[in-house]
């Protein structure tokens, strides 16, 4: 099995992407899941030392990862942020397979009219804005990616170089 994490900072568009990214490879006939990683750590409360949920969302991927390949797919898509390459290697490990990165970029005033249009009348916007800022800084120092799209294009053309630059990043590898 291989696998691809497309990470970004919150607002970026991951899971659209991912979902886009899914549809090219179902046009193409290759078996495939799609994993939004939010989901496998969305439990409340956090442990203090664990605020992200991440071996929580770590053992779910470990398990799903499994049944997905048990069922039949030969590819991984997931939609997650990865922070650091000590991290990127615990994924590699839960999901037991190869994994390419993709980081997603967008200018932050367009990531602030996503996630204005995701978050509006909600609370936690600005935490939302000033997540996705912090997180830019993380990536470029971080190096976590294979390769890196950007995501203030149309979905399709997003998902499309997603796909060509995993190609292109599993040849290197």
């Amino acid at each position: 099995m291989k696998a691809l994490l497309i990470t970004g900072p919150v607002g970026v568009g991951k899971t659209t992407v991912a979902e886009a990214v899914g549809d090219v490879l179902a046009a193409a006939e290759v078996p495939h899941a799609v994993i939004d990683l939010d989901w496998l750590r969305h439990c409340r409360p956090a442990p203090a030392d664990d605020p992200f949920h991440l071996e929580l969302e770590l053992r779910n991927l470990r398990a799903v990862a499994r049944n997905y390949a048990d069922a039949g797919a030969h590819r991984l898509v997931l939609a997650g942020v990865l922070e650091n390459r000590a991290d990127r290697a615990r994924y590699a490990e839960a999901i037991g397979a190869k994994l390419t990165v993709c980081r997603l970029k967008a200018d932050l005033s367009v990531i602030r009219k996503r996630l204005a249009q995701r978050h509006a009348g909600d609370a936690g916007l600005q935490w939302h804005v000033h997540r996705a800022g912090e997180l830019e800084k993380i990536f470029a120092l971080a190096w976590v990616e294979d390769f890196v799209v950007a995501a203030d294009q149309p979905v399709a053309d997003v998902a499309q170089d997603v796909v060509t630059g995993w190609l292109a990043a599993e040849r290197v590898q």
